[in-house]
Parts: structure tokens; sequence; C-alpha cells
């Protein structure tokens, strides 16, 4: 999966959390969950859920705990497909 597909995807799974509609338009590998676009942490478990929902993977603990931003789901998510 290239890098663009993968940021589509985030983009549709983040899409109903969102409180910062700019910055979700800006969505990029630098955007931040939390302090971008202002995702509670109710809402990041539910990211996570989905995340791990859409690509079939399960995520640890110390996953969750450094998935805060687009590029660290994408390197998890990707680690998690390869392995």
């Amino acid at each position: 999966m290239t890098k663009d597909e993968l940021i589509a995807k985030l983009k549709t799974i983040v899409a109903p959390y969102i409180q910062d509609e700019e910055a979700f338009k800006n969505l990029s590998e630098d955007t931040d969950f939390v302090n971008d676009l202002k995702i509670n942490s109710a809402n990041l478990v539910d990211i996570i859920l989905d995340i791990e929902d859409e690509f079939d993977i399960r995520l640890e603990n110390e996953d969750m705990e450094k998935m805060l931003d687009v590029k660290a789901a994408m390197i998890i998510i990707n680690t998690k497909l390869d392995a």
C-alpha cells in the first residue's frame, strides 16, 4: 500500500471524529490527532478500534500509546501489515 493510499484510508477513518475542519483538509504525515485535529482521547480509542477493523490487525497497548499522529499511525500499521 502506498503512502498516499494509507493516508486516504486514515482520513476516512478519522473523519467522523475531527473537531478542526481546516486541519483535516490539510491532513498529512505531520498531522497530530489531538493537537491539530482536536480529537479527544475517547475518540482516539475509537479511531484505533476502527484502524484494527479496517486493516485486520491487532494493536498492542504500546502501539496505541505511540499512535498520536498520522506518521506514527502509518509506521505502526505498515509494521503490523508486514508482520
